[in-house]
Protein backbone atom coordinates (compact mmCIF):
# COMPACT_ATOMS: atom_id res chain seq x y z
CA UNK A 1 0.00 0.00 0.00
CA UNK A 2 1.49 3.18 -0.71
CA UNK A 3 2.18 5.53 1.94
CA UNK A 4 0.47 8.60 1.25
CA UNK A 5 -2.54 6.44 1.67
CA UNK A 6 -3.94 7.01 5.67
CA UNK A 7 -7.10 4.83 5.37
CA UNK A 8 -8.56 1.78 2.58
CA UNK A 9 -11.69 0.05 3.04
CA UNK A 10 -12.11 -2.82 0.78
CA UNK A 11 -14.98 -5.29 0.26
CA UNK A 12 -16.94 -3.84 2.99
CA UNK A 13 -20.51 -5.01 3.09
CA UNK A 14 -23.08 -5.04 6.28
CA UNK A 15 -27.21 -6.37 6.56
CA UNK A 16 -29.77 -6.52 8.71
CA UNK A 17 -31.87 -9.07 8.17
CA UNK A 18 -33.06 -9.82 4.20
CA UNK A 19 -31.46 -5.83 3.86
CA UNK A 20 -27.87 -5.31 2.36
CA UNK A 21 -26.92 -2.02 3.19
CA UNK A 22 -23.32 -1.94 2.28
CA UNK A 23 -22.59 -4.12 -0.60
CA UNK A 24 -18.65 -4.69 -1.23
CA UNK A 25 -17.93 -0.89 -0.98
CA UNK A 26 -13.83 0.10 -1.58
CA UNK A 27 -12.94 3.49 -0.32
CA UNK A 28 -9.44 5.46 -0.36
CA UNK A 29 -8.77 8.09 1.80
CA UNK A 30 -4.82 10.21 0.76
CA UNK A 31 -2.96 11.28 4.11
CA UNK A 32 -3.36 14.99 4.40
CA UNK A 33 -6.28 15.00 1.94
CA UNK A 34 -10.16 15.67 2.41
CA UNK A 35 -12.63 12.61 0.77
CA UNK A 36 -16.02 13.98 0.64
CA UNK A 37 -18.91 11.48 1.18
CA UNK A 38 -22.12 11.83 -0.62
CA UNK A 39 -25.31 9.91 -1.07
CA UNK A 40 -28.85 9.94 -0.17
CA UNK A 41 -30.35 9.56 3.24
CA UNK A 42 -30.21 5.61 3.43
CA UNK A 43 -27.46 5.47 1.10
CA UNK A 44 -25.33 3.67 3.44
CA UNK A 45 -22.88 6.63 4.64
CA UNK A 46 -23.38 6.45 8.55
CA UNK A 47 -23.60 2.09 8.37
CA UNK A 48 -20.22 2.63 6.58
CA UNK A 49 -19.00 5.10 9.36
CA UNK A 50 -20.50 2.80 12.12
CA UNK A 51 -18.61 -0.31 11.25
CA UNK A 52 -15.52 1.70 10.67
CA UNK A 53 -15.85 2.75 14.29
CA UNK A 54 -16.45 -0.28 15.88
CA UNK A 55 -20.08 -0.02 16.32
CA UNK A 56 -21.35 -2.36 13.57
CA UNK A 57 -19.88 -5.39 13.31
CA UNK A 58 -19.26 -5.85 9.35
CA UNK A 59 -19.91 -9.31 7.67
CA UNK A 60 -17.13 -9.19 5.37
CA UNK A 61 -14.49 -6.88 3.98
CA UNK A 62 -11.11 -5.39 5.59
CA UNK A 63 -10.20 -2.17 6.59
CA UNK A 64 -6.43 -0.87 6.54
CA UNK A 65 -5.44 2.25 8.72
CA UNK A 66 -2.22 3.45 7.31
CA UNK A 67 -1.18 0.10 5.84
CA UNK A 68 -2.43 -1.73 9.17
CA UNK A 69 -5.32 -4.34 9.14
CA UNK A 70 -7.74 -2.96 11.47
CA UNK A 71 -10.74 -4.32 12.99
CA UNK A 72 -12.07 -1.85 15.75
CA UNK A 73 -14.32 -3.30 18.51
CA UNK A 74 -15.79 -0.13 19.91
CA UNK A 75 -15.39 3.33 19.60
CA UNK A 76 -12.94 3.91 22.43
CA UNK A 77 -10.65 1.52 20.52
CA UNK A 78 -10.85 3.67 17.41
CA UNK A 79 -10.08 6.64 19.43
CA UNK A 80 -6.90 5.47 20.74
CA UNK A 81 -5.90 4.64 17.81
CA UNK A 82 -6.53 7.89 15.95
CA UNK A 83 -9.52 7.90 13.83
CA UNK A 84 -12.12 10.33 15.52
CA UNK A 85 -15.35 11.41 14.72
CA UNK A 86 -17.88 14.69 14.94
CA UNK A 87 -21.39 13.22 14.70
CA UNK A 88 -23.79 15.73 13.28
CA UNK A 89 -25.97 15.48 16.28
CA UNK A 90 -24.09 16.27 19.04
CA UNK A 91 -23.54 14.29 22.47
CA UNK A 92 -22.49 16.46 25.10
CA UNK A 93 -22.55 16.67 29.10
CA UNK A 94 -24.38 19.97 28.93
CA UNK A 95 -24.52 20.58 32.51
CA UNK A 96 -19.97 20.03 32.61
CA UNK A 97 -17.57 22.82 31.41
CA UNK A 98 -15.82 22.43 28.19
CA UNK A 99 -12.58 20.49 30.01
CA UNK A 100 -14.66 17.86 31.43
CA UNK A 101 -16.27 17.01 28.38
CA UNK A 102 -12.73 17.34 26.52
CA UNK A 103 -11.27 15.08 29.24
CA UNK A 104 -14.51 12.51 29.30
CA UNK A 105 -12.97 9.32 30.03
CA UNK A 106 -9.34 10.23 30.32
CA UNK A 107 -9.22 12.51 33.01
CA UNK A 108 -5.39 13.70 34.29
CA UNK A 109 -5.04 12.40 37.67
CA UNK A 110 -2.70 13.82 40.40
CA UNK A 111 -2.56 11.80 43.56
CA UNK A 112 -5.37 9.79 42.88
CA UNK A 113 -7.12 13.11 42.08
CA UNK A 114 -8.48 14.96 39.05
CA UNK A 115 -6.18 17.24 37.92
CA UNK A 116 -8.38 20.41 37.14
CA UNK A 117 -4.92 22.72 36.63
CA UNK A 118 -3.46 20.40 34.04
CA UNK A 119 -6.70 19.69 32.31
CA UNK A 120 -7.02 23.90 31.89
CA UNK A 121 -3.71 24.06 30.72
CA UNK A 122 -4.13 21.23 28.14
CA UNK A 123 -7.64 22.61 27.31
CA UNK A 124 -5.88 26.37 26.40
CA UNK A 125 -2.86 24.45 24.66
CA UNK A 126 -4.93 22.76 22.43
CA UNK A 127 -7.47 25.32 21.70
CA UNK A 128 -4.09 28.24 21.35
CA UNK A 129 -3.41 25.58 18.51
CA UNK A 130 -6.33 26.02 16.80
CA UNK A 131 -6.67 29.33 16.76
CA UNK A 132 -10.31 29.51 19.06
CA UNK A 133 -11.24 31.44 21.71
CA UNK A 134 -12.91 29.00 23.97
CA UNK A 135 -13.09 29.40 28.13
CA UNK A 136 -12.15 25.74 29.23
CA UNK A 137 -14.59 26.85 32.09
CA UNK A 138 -17.45 27.66 30.53
CA UNK A 139 -20.61 25.30 31.14
CA UNK A 140 -21.49 23.52 27.28
CA UNK A 141 -25.50 24.35 28.00
CA UNK A 142 -24.47 28.19 27.87
CA UNK A 143 -22.75 28.24 24.60
CA UNK A 144 -24.27 27.95 21.10
CA UNK A 145 -24.89 24.78 18.60
CA UNK A 146 -22.09 26.08 16.59
CA UNK A 147 -19.95 26.69 19.62
CA UNK A 148 -19.89 23.08 20.70
CA UNK A 149 -19.58 22.00 17.51
CA UNK A 150 -16.44 23.60 17.35
CA UNK A 151 -15.42 21.93 20.88
CA UNK A 152 -16.16 18.88 19.55
CA UNK A 153 -13.41 19.23 16.79
CA UNK A 154 -11.04 20.49 19.18
CA UNK A 155 -12.01 17.07 21.42
CA UNK A 156 -11.06 15.29 18.01
CA UNK A 157 -8.24 16.54 17.17
CA UNK A 158 -7.39 15.76 21.37
CA UNK A 159 -7.01 12.23 20.43
CA UNK A 160 -3.99 12.82 18.29
CA UNK A 161 -6.62 12.08 15.67
CA UNK A 162 -4.95 10.76 12.55
CA UNK A 163 -8.07 10.96 10.55
CA UNK A 164 -11.18 12.60 11.44
CA UNK A 165 -15.22 12.17 10.22
CA UNK A 166 -17.01 15.48 9.61
CA UNK A 167 -20.95 14.36 9.61
CA UNK A 168 -22.07 17.59 8.34
CA UNK A 169 -20.23 19.72 10.44
CA UNK A 170 -21.52 23.25 9.37
CA UNK A 171 -25.36 22.24 9.60
CA UNK A 172 -25.60 24.77 12.63
CA UNK A 173 -22.22 27.38 11.15
CA UNK A 174 -22.68 30.87 10.70
CA UNK A 175 -20.50 31.75 7.26
CA UNK A 176 -17.70 33.25 9.31
CA UNK A 177 -17.53 29.81 11.30
CA UNK A 178 -17.83 28.06 8.20
CA UNK A 179 -14.71 30.14 7.23
CA UNK A 180 -13.27 29.57 11.03
CA UNK A 181 -13.80 25.45 10.27
CA UNK A 182 -12.18 25.74 6.86
CA UNK A 183 -9.31 27.48 7.79
CA UNK A 184 -8.64 24.59 10.77
CA UNK A 185 -9.17 21.76 8.34
CA UNK A 186 -6.75 22.91 5.85
CA UNK A 187 -4.12 23.58 8.86
CA UNK A 188 -4.28 20.09 9.94
CA UNK A 189 -4.45 18.84 6.33
CA UNK A 190 -0.62 20.34 6.16
CA UNK A 191 0.19 18.70 9.28
CA UNK A 192 -0.68 14.97 8.11
CA UNK A 193 -4.44 14.38 9.37
CA UNK A 194 -6.70 12.92 6.58
CA UNK A 195 -10.51 14.02 6.94
CA UNK A 196 -14.09 12.04 5.60
CA UNK A 197 -15.92 15.02 4.90
CA UNK A 198 -19.87 14.04 4.61
CA UNK A 199 -22.09 16.54 3.85
CA UNK A 200 -25.07 17.25 1.09
CA UNK A 201 -23.79 20.66 0.77
CA UNK A 202 -22.51 21.15 -3.27
CA UNK A 203 -20.55 24.23 -2.80
CA UNK A 204 -18.49 23.09 0.16
CA UNK A 205 -17.47 19.62 -0.97
CA UNK A 206 -16.10 21.42 -4.15
CA UNK A 207 -14.29 24.01 -1.69
CA UNK A 208 -12.81 22.13 0.94
CA UNK A 209 -12.18 18.77 -0.48
CA UNK A 210 -9.65 17.14 -2.83
CA UNK A 211 -11.90 13.96 -3.74
CA UNK A 212 -15.52 12.64 -3.75
CA UNK A 213 -17.12 9.59 -3.24
CA UNK A 214 -20.87 9.08 -3.71
CA UNK A 215 -22.93 6.03 -2.59
CA UNK A 216 -26.19 5.01 -3.85
CA UNK A 217 -28.41 2.07 -2.14
CA UNK A 218 -25.33 0.75 -0.60
CA UNK A 219 -22.87 0.51 -3.63
CA UNK A 220 -20.36 3.13 -4.26
CA UNK A 221 -21.51 4.58 -7.84
CA UNK A 222 -18.47 7.05 -8.04
CA UNK A 223 -14.84 8.09 -6.44
CA UNK A 224 -13.19 11.24 -8.41
CA UNK A 225 -10.98 14.13 -7.74
CA UNK A 226 -12.80 17.60 -7.14
CA UNK A 227 -11.62 18.99 -9.75
CA UNK A 228 -12.62 16.31 -12.22
CA UNK A 229 -16.08 16.08 -11.57
CA UNK A 230 -19.19 19.10 -11.61
CA UNK A 231 -22.72 19.31 -9.44
CA UNK A 232 -24.81 17.38 -12.34
CA UNK A 233 -22.39 14.46 -12.66
CA UNK A 234 -22.33 14.24 -8.43
CA UNK A 235 -26.55 14.85 -8.12
CA UNK A 236 -27.02 12.35 -11.28
CA UNK A 237 -24.85 9.33 -9.06
CA UNK A 238 -26.41 10.33 -5.94
CA UNK A 239 -30.29 9.63 -6.95
CA UNK A 240 -29.66 7.56 -10.27
CA UNK A 241 -31.03 10.34 -12.27
CA UNK A 242 -30.37 13.98 -13.64
CA UNK A 243 -31.78 16.92 -11.56
CA UNK A 244 -32.45 19.85 -14.13
CA UNK A 245 -32.93 22.27 -11.31
CA UNK A 246 -32.51 22.42 -7.93
CA UNK A 247 -35.88 23.56 -6.93
CA UNK A 248 -39.47 23.01 -8.35
CA UNK A 249 -41.34 26.24 -9.83
CA UNK A 250 -43.02 27.85 -6.63
CA UNK A 251 -46.38 28.17 -8.56
CA UNK A 252 -48.44 28.71 -5.53
CA UNK A 253 -50.79 31.83 -5.53
CA UNK A 254 -50.87 33.48 -2.23
CA UNK A 255 -54.50 34.05 -1.06
CA UNK A 256 -55.94 36.87 1.49
CA UNK A 257 -54.06 37.50 4.49
CA UNK A 258 -54.38 35.07 7.64
CA UNK A 259 -52.05 34.93 9.97
CA UNK A 260 -50.80 38.13 11.86
CA UNK A 261 -47.87 39.12 14.40
CA UNK A 262 -48.31 42.49 16.05
CA UNK A 263 -45.66 44.21 18.19
CA UNK A 264 -44.52 40.47 19.37
CA UNK A 265 -41.56 40.63 21.96
CA UNK A 266 -40.97 38.18 24.78
CA UNK A 267 -39.80 38.23 28.35
CA UNK A 268 -36.55 35.73 28.45
CA UNK A 269 -33.10 35.82 26.85
CA UNK A 270 -33.22 36.35 23.97
CA UNK A 271 -35.82 38.62 24.46
CA UNK A 272 -37.22 39.10 20.75
CA UNK A 273 -38.83 43.15 20.75
CA UNK A 274 -41.49 44.59 18.77
CA UNK A 275 -41.62 42.42 15.51
CA UNK A 276 -44.64 42.80 12.94
CA UNK A 277 -45.71 40.95 9.87
CA UNK A 278 -48.33 39.32 8.19
CA UNK A 279 -48.95 36.21 6.29
CA UNK A 280 -51.50 35.25 4.02
CA UNK A 281 -53.15 31.94 2.89
CA UNK A 282 -51.48 29.64 1.11
CA UNK A 283 -48.01 31.69 1.20
CA UNK A 284 -44.53 30.36 2.18
CA UNK A 285 -42.79 33.03 4.00
CA UNK A 286 -39.19 32.24 5.20
CA UNK A 287 -37.36 33.60 7.70
CA UNK A 288 -33.82 34.51 7.07
CA UNK A 289 -30.70 35.52 9.22
CA UNK A 290 -27.65 34.59 10.72
CA UNK A 291 -27.03 31.92 13.47
CA UNK A 292 -28.99 33.43 16.74
CA UNK A 293 -30.59 36.42 15.06
CA UNK A 294 -33.77 34.75 16.53
CA UNK A 295 -35.80 32.66 14.23
CA UNK A 296 -36.31 29.53 15.95
CA UNK A 297 -36.77 31.64 19.26
CA UNK A 298 -39.70 33.43 17.17
CA UNK A 299 -41.17 30.12 15.95
CA UNK A 300 -41.28 28.90 19.55
CA UNK A 301 -43.04 32.17 20.34
CA UNK A 302 -45.56 31.69 17.93
CA UNK A 303 -45.98 28.16 18.99
CA UNK A 304 -46.49 28.58 22.78
CA UNK A 305 -43.32 27.12 23.73
CA UNK A 306 -41.78 31.12 24.98
CA UNK A 307 -43.92 33.44 26.76
CA UNK A 308 -44.78 37.05 25.33
CA UNK A 309 -44.11 39.80 27.07
CA UNK A 310 -46.08 41.98 24.88
CA UNK A 311 -48.14 41.47 21.54
CA UNK A 312 -50.78 40.04 19.42
CA UNK A 313 -50.80 36.61 17.61
CA UNK A 314 -54.22 36.65 15.44
CA UNK A 315 -54.84 34.50 12.65
CA UNK A 316 -58.26 34.02 10.71
CA UNK A 317 -59.18 37.27 13.17
CA UNK A 318 -59.32 35.90 15.59
CA UNK A 319 -56.84 36.72 18.19
CA UNK A 320 -54.90 34.13 19.95
CA UNK A 321 -52.79 33.59 23.56
CA UNK A 322 -51.34 30.07 23.91
CA UNK A 323 -50.06 29.26 27.47
CA UNK A 324 -48.32 26.20 25.55
CA UNK A 325 -47.84 24.13 22.90
CA UNK A 326 -50.96 21.70 23.18
CA UNK A 327 -53.04 24.91 23.10
CA UNK A 328 -51.52 25.73 19.45
CA UNK A 329 -51.79 22.22 18.57
CA UNK A 330 -55.54 22.96 19.12
CA UNK A 331 -55.84 25.86 16.97
CA UNK A 332 -54.27 23.86 14.15
CA UNK A 333 -50.56 25.10 14.49
CA UNK A 334 -48.06 22.74 13.64
CA UNK A 335 -44.16 23.01 14.13
CA UNK A 336 -41.23 20.91 12.71
CA UNK A 337 -38.33 21.88 15.57
CA UNK A 338 -34.58 22.40 14.31
CA UNK A 339 -33.14 19.40 16.41
CA UNK A 340 -34.88 16.33 15.66
CA UNK A 341 -33.59 13.66 17.98
CA UNK A 342 -33.55 16.56 20.83
CA UNK A 343 -37.41 17.72 20.41
CA UNK A 344 -38.62 16.36 17.34
CA UNK A 345 -39.08 12.23 17.90
CA UNK A 346 -39.33 9.99 20.34
CA UNK A 347 -36.01 7.85 19.44
CA UNK A 348 -36.56 4.51 21.48
CA UNK A 349 -40.01 4.22 19.56
CA UNK A 350 -41.05 2.81 16.18
CA UNK A 351 -42.66 4.68 13.07
CA UNK A 352 -45.88 3.85 13.69
CA UNK A 353 -45.75 5.62 17.42
CA UNK A 354 -43.96 8.57 16.24
CA UNK A 355 -46.55 8.97 13.73
CA UNK A 356 -49.89 8.72 15.42
CA UNK A 357 -48.50 10.49 18.63
CA UNK A 358 -49.79 13.67 18.05
CA UNK A 359 -53.36 12.80 16.99
CA UNK A 360 -54.27 10.17 19.32
CA UNK A 361 -58.17 10.77 19.11
CA UNK A 362 -58.32 10.67 15.56
CA UNK A 363 -57.29 6.57 15.65
CA UNK A 364 -59.92 5.54 18.06
CA UNK A 365 -62.89 3.65 18.08
CA UNK A 366 -65.29 2.89 20.53
CA UNK A 367 -63.20 5.07 22.78
CA UNK A 368 -60.23 2.57 22.11
CA UNK A 369 -57.07 2.98 20.05
CA UNK A 370 -57.48 1.17 17.08
CA UNK A 371 -54.36 -0.79 16.18
CA UNK A 372 -55.48 -0.83 12.24
CA UNK A 373 -56.68 3.36 12.04
CA UNK A 374 -52.61 3.86 13.30
CA UNK A 375 -51.42 0.97 11.27
CA UNK A 376 -53.12 2.37 8.50
CA UNK A 377 -52.60 6.49 9.25
CA UNK A 378 -48.34 5.43 9.55
CA UNK A 379 -48.38 3.39 6.38
CA UNK A 380 -49.86 6.05 4.25
CA UNK A 381 -47.42 8.73 5.54
CA UNK A 382 -44.27 6.06 4.78
CA UNK A 383 -46.27 6.13 0.98
CA UNK A 384 -46.78 9.89 0.86
CA UNK A 385 -43.71 10.54 2.67
CA UNK A 386 -41.35 8.10 0.11
CA UNK A 387 -40.11 7.05 3.55
CA UNK A 388 -37.19 4.36 3.11
CA UNK A 389 -37.61 1.95 6.43
CA UNK A 390 -38.55 -2.10 5.82
CA UNK A 391 -41.87 -1.54 7.90
CA UNK A 392 -43.60 0.95 10.22
CA UNK A 393 -42.77 -1.19 12.74
CA UNK A 394 -38.76 -0.37 12.57
CA UNK A 395 -37.33 1.77 15.05
CA UNK A 396 -37.05 5.48 14.03
CA UNK A 397 -33.55 5.88 15.28
CA UNK A 398 -32.61 3.17 12.98
CA UNK A 399 -33.63 5.27 10.17
CA UNK A 400 -31.21 7.99 7.91
CA UNK A 401 -31.48 11.43 9.29
CA UNK A 402 -33.86 12.51 6.27
CA UNK A 403 -35.94 9.39 6.43
CA UNK A 404 -36.70 10.73 10.38
CA UNK A 405 -37.47 14.59 9.14
CA UNK A 406 -39.84 12.75 6.87
CA UNK A 407 -41.88 10.70 9.73
CA UNK A 408 -41.78 14.02 11.28
CA UNK A 409 -43.54 16.10 8.95
CA UNK A 410 -45.98 12.95 8.27
CA UNK A 411 -47.03 12.84 12.11
CA UNK A 412 -48.19 16.78 11.57
CA UNK A 413 -49.90 16.29 7.97
CA UNK A 414 -52.01 13.64 10.20
CA UNK A 415 -53.63 16.74 11.63
CA UNK A 416 -54.08 18.83 8.86
CA UNK A 417 -53.21 21.85 10.07
CA UNK A 418 -53.76 25.08 8.80
CA UNK A 419 -50.12 27.14 9.76
CA UNK A 420 -47.76 25.11 9.80
CA UNK A 421 -44.07 26.82 11.27
CA UNK A 422 -40.51 24.72 10.53
CA UNK A 423 -37.38 25.02 11.58
CA UNK A 424 -34.73 24.43 8.67
CA UNK A 425 -37.11 21.32 7.87
CA UNK A 426 -34.47 20.24 5.07
CA UNK A 427 -31.19 20.18 7.65
CA UNK A 428 -28.69 17.29 7.31
CA UNK A 429 -30.84 15.68 4.05
CA UNK A 430 -30.06 15.43 1.18
CA UNK A 431 -30.78 16.54 -2.42
CA UNK A 432 -33.09 14.20 -3.47
CA UNK A 433 -35.21 13.94 -0.38
CA UNK A 434 -34.65 17.85 -0.23
CA UNK A 435 -36.49 18.23 -3.66
CA UNK A 436 -39.06 15.63 -2.39
CA UNK A 437 -39.44 17.76 0.60
CA UNK A 438 -39.36 21.28 -1.42
CA UNK A 439 -42.47 19.80 -3.46
CA UNK A 440 -44.85 18.94 -0.24
CA UNK A 441 -44.15 22.55 0.90
CA UNK A 442 -45.29 23.83 -2.34
CA UNK A 443 -47.93 21.12 -2.38
CA UNK A 444 -49.11 21.71 1.01
CA UNK A 445 -49.41 25.79 0.21
CA UNK A 446 -51.05 25.12 -2.67
CA UNK A 447 -53.73 23.04 -0.70
CA UNK A 448 -54.50 26.72 1.68
CA UNK A 449 -51.79 26.21 3.99
CA UNK A 450 -49.69 28.86 5.73
CA UNK A 451 -46.50 28.14 5.78
CA UNK A 452 -43.55 30.28 7.84
CA UNK A 453 -40.19 28.39 7.26
CA UNK A 454 -36.61 29.17 8.95
CA UNK A 455 -33.61 28.52 6.65
CA UNK A 456 -29.92 29.26 7.22
CA UNK A 457 -29.36 28.21 3.30
CA UNK A 458 -29.91 31.25 1.32
CA UNK A 459 -30.29 29.12 -2.09
CA UNK A 460 -33.28 27.40 -0.20
CA UNK A 461 -34.68 30.45 1.38
CA UNK A 462 -34.41 32.10 -2.17
CA UNK A 463 -35.35 29.06 -4.31
CA UNK A 464 -38.84 28.11 -2.31
CA UNK A 465 -40.29 31.30 -1.10
CA UNK A 466 -43.06 34.05 -1.88
CA UNK A 467 -41.55 36.44 0.81
CA UNK A 468 -38.91 36.26 2.88
CA UNK A 469 -38.65 37.94 6.83
CA UNK A 470 -35.13 38.95 7.68
CA UNK A 471 -33.94 38.97 11.72
CA UNK A 472 -31.12 40.73 12.82
CA UNK A 473 -29.83 40.63 16.52
CA UNK A 474 -33.48 39.67 17.69
CA UNK A 475 -35.25 42.36 15.49
CA UNK A 476 -36.84 41.94 12.25
CA UNK A 477 -34.94 44.26 9.85
CA UNK A 478 -36.88 44.02 6.74
CA UNK A 479 -39.02 41.95 4.55
CA UNK A 480 -38.75 41.17 0.90
CA UNK A 481 -40.18 40.27 -2.11
CA UNK A 482 -38.54 36.66 -3.46
CA UNK A 483 -38.52 37.59 -6.72
CA UNK A 484 -37.11 41.15 -6.25
CA UNK A 485 -34.17 40.09 -3.93
CA UNK A 486 -30.92 38.55 -4.09
CA UNK A 487 -28.00 37.48 -1.42
CA UNK A 488 -26.30 40.86 -1.22
CA UNK A 489 -30.09 42.51 0.48
CA UNK A 490 -30.56 39.65 2.19
CA UNK A 491 -26.62 39.81 3.79
CA UNK A 492 -27.06 43.15 4.08
CA UNK A 493 -30.78 43.16 6.22
CA UNK A 494 -29.13 40.46 8.63
CA UNK A 495 -26.26 42.49 9.69
CA UNK A 496 -28.61 45.52 9.91
CA UNK A 497 -28.55 45.68 13.76
CA UNK A 498 -25.51 43.60 14.63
Amino acid sequence: MSEDVMLQIKGLSKSFGKNKVLDGINLTVKRGSVLGLMGENGAGKSTMMKCLFGIYARDEGQTFLEGKPVDFKTPKEALENGVSMVHQELNQCLDRTVQDNLFLGRYPLRFGIVDEVKMQRESQRLFASLKMNVDPKRIMRTMSVSQRQMVEIAKAVSYKAKIIVLDEPTSSLTEPEIKKLFSIVNDLKKQGISFVYISHKMDEIFEICDDVSVLRDGKMILTKSVKETNMDELIAAMVGRSLDKRFPDVDNVPGEPYFEVRNLSTKFNPVLKDISFTVRKGEIFGLYGLVGAGRSELLESLFGVRTLASGEIIAAGKKLRFRNSKDAMDHNFAFVTEERKVNGMFGKDTIKFNTVITNLRSYKSGGILSERKMQEAADREIKAMHTKCVSADELISSLSGGNQQKVIIGKWLERSPDIFLMDEPTRGIDVGAKYEIYQLIIKMAKEGKTIIVVSSEMPEILGITNRIAVMSNHRLSGIVNTKETNQEELLRLSAKYL
